[in-house]
């Protein structure tokens, strides 16, 4: 790092706090204020905000990471502006007319208390143990390779660089709620696309161009089926990314995460109106196009790298080539002065948004989820005082459970995927049914949600004890829940959701038309048919086929 490096971090650092400042002095006298920035942001915060929020460290790191050692396999995940329009296009509305603050509480409009609470509960431990701890795992892992620091003032410079990005970001999202996570989107998410496309564009001209780089890549077999790193659709045989699975199982926690998660979800709910909100993914899911280009293909160009050179990345203690290295080796080596500074801002504005929305959001569901309802003529100053204090508890857990996560290493990420897989199929199945069925019943719901955490945890326990234990023989139980793909697991599970769901629906008396008026495909009164259509013209129709065709012409081309 030179010294035009940081000045240009000092100048994204006083911009930073312009806009907190500016936030600050906003009358935030409401949870609705706090939580959901007084739901007045418009369609450019919000599709900044879920762009900014998605990409995180596990992108920097991980998703580099990934196509440095598999290529273009984790792009199914990448590509998915096609479900952030389902978002807009199909969740939106129900959203919308609820008036919800929580994804939990729309739940229960829908189901009953106990489905809010399950989900509530599933929500806020999912976020502490992985998203939170991940990120700052990952983000000071990068820093500590990027600034080339192993120690400072004694201490192991990682913890200095994840606790601080942490406290940092802690303090400006206890201040501003959501209008801070907002507003500072808008700040961050082109310094995070100017810088990672820089590290693209010089990344390419050291390999000698895109065809050099396929042409590497595609000498590389990943299986012996012959597919190799350029190949997105591989076969069905293939241990770790079967086609099929792939397909399915990237859609299935694709929905999970894009349509029913608070982390992601939150950003629609503060839109100003239904127009805002379904432009608002429209515009998140044009930037969603980009992750692939930004970070997955930086890792093949890593990879690339070192196949011509030999010792472009560094290497494991065991042998192997650091994948997770790739983004923080290209930012060290390829960029010169100043520019490695704007990419340094890059990488704090994602490590930053993302944990910001983090923050806002596990606060959120802790106070309207549990604490409102406990007690619930709690004044709305009070109840932005407890979202405060939630989020600074939810900072130290994160912090705490750290040394857990690092201890973890090299499958960080494996981990990551493993639990993701488990944790969407039964969310899924109760929120596609809760708005697609009519018929879905308050218990159904419940015990949809019940039965997707019972299978979950069994299979993350049986994976704990089968890896640790060694040979313990084949029996059926080994052979469901841990010698199963996880993808095809994943998608097998989610069919056995929709099923419980059903079952227990037919069992149990129909909800009445009145509980869920305007909840349900079908059951909105005329005047909210006619708002919905209102909100929508022609270009949004134009501007949806375009990104679909675009995913369409991606898919033929890395087929």
């Amino acid at each position: 790092m030179e010294l035009y490096d940081w000045i240009v971090i000092g100048v994204f650092a006083a911009m930073l706090v312009a806009i907190l400042v500016w936030v600050f002095k906003q009358k935030q006298t409401s949870s609705g204020d706090y939580f959901l920035a007084g739901r007045d942001a418009t369609w450019l915060a919000i599709g900044a905000s879920i762009f900014a929020s998605n990409i995180g460290s596990e992108h920097l790191i991980g998703l580099a990471g990934a196509g440095a050692s598999s290529g273009m396999a984790m792009a199914h995940w990448e590509i998915q502006g096609w479900m952030i329009l389902i978002l807009g296009w199909v969740f939106v509305p129900f959203y919308s007319r609820s008036m919800v603050y929580t994804m939990p509480e729309f739940l229960e409009r829908r189901y009953n208390s106990q489905s809010r609470t399950i989900l509530s509960f599933i929500s806020l431990i999912s976020y502490v143990l992985t998203k939170v701890a991940v990120t700052v795992y990952a983000g000071g892992l990068v820093f500590q390779q990027v600034f080339g620091i192993e120690e400072l003032w004694g201490v192991d410079f990682f913890w200095i660089a994840a606790i601080g990005l942490v406290v940092i970001t802690a303090l400006y999202t206890v201040i501003g709620g959501m209008k801070s996570v907002l507003y500072t989107s808008i700040l961050q998410t082109p310094i995070l696309l100017l810088g990672s496309l820089v590290i693209l564009v010089l990344g390419l001209r050291e390999l000698g161009g895109w065809e050099e780089m396929m042409r590497l890549c595609g000498l590389n077999t990943v299986n012996e089926h012959g597919d190799t790193m350029v190949n997105l659709i591989r076969s069905n045989a293939d241990p770790d990314f079967p086609w099929l699975g792939a397909l399915v199982g990237s859609a299935i926690i694709g929905f999970w995460y894009w349509c029913t998660d608070q982390y992601i979800v939150q950003r629609v709910l503060s839109g100003k109106d239904e127009r805002q909100a379904r432009r608002g993914s429209i515009f998140g899911a044009y930037l969603k196009l980009l992750p692939v280009f930004l970070f997955l293909i930086p890792g093949m160009i890593a990879f690339a790298l070192h196949q011509k050179t030999g010792d472009f990345l560094p290497m494991l203690t065991e042998g192997g080539v650091n994948a997770d290295s790739a983004f923080p080796v290209l930012v060290a080596k390829l960029l010169p002065a100043g520019v490695k500074g704007l990419v340094v801002c890059g990488i704090l504005a994602a490590l930053m948004s993302s944990l910001a929305s983090l923050f806002n959001s596990s606060a959120m569901l802790f106070t309207i989820d549990f604490y409102k309802r406990f007690k619930p003529k709690t004044p709305e100053k009070r109840l932005v005082l407890v979202g405060q204090i939630a989020t600074v508890v939810i900072v130290v857990l994160g912090i705490l459970w750290i040394p857990i996560m690092r201890s973890v290493g090299n499958v960080l990420y494996e981990y990551l995927q493993d639990v993701q897989s488990v944790l969407a199929p039964g969310i899924a199945a109760a929120f596609l049914l809760g708005v697609c069925w009519k018929r879905a019943t308050a218990a159904g719901g419940m015990w949809g949600l019940i039965s997707g955490m019972v299978i979950g945890l069994t299979r993350l326990a049986a994976k704990v004890f089968y890896s640790t234990a060694g040979a313990t023989g084949d029996s059926l139980f080994k052979y469901l829940f841990y010698d199963l793909n996880w993808l095809f697991f994943c998608g097998w599970m989610f069919l056995f959701c929709l099923l419980v769901v059903v079952v227990v629906s037919y069992l149990t008396r129909k909800p009445s038309l009145e509980s869920i008026q305007g909840l349900v495909f079908g059951t909105a009164t005329p005047q909210q048919r006619a708002a919905s259509r209102s909100s929508w013209n022609g270009w949004d129709v134009f501007h949806t086929a375009f990104i679909l065709g675009i995913t369409i012409a991606f898919y033929i081309y890395f087929w």
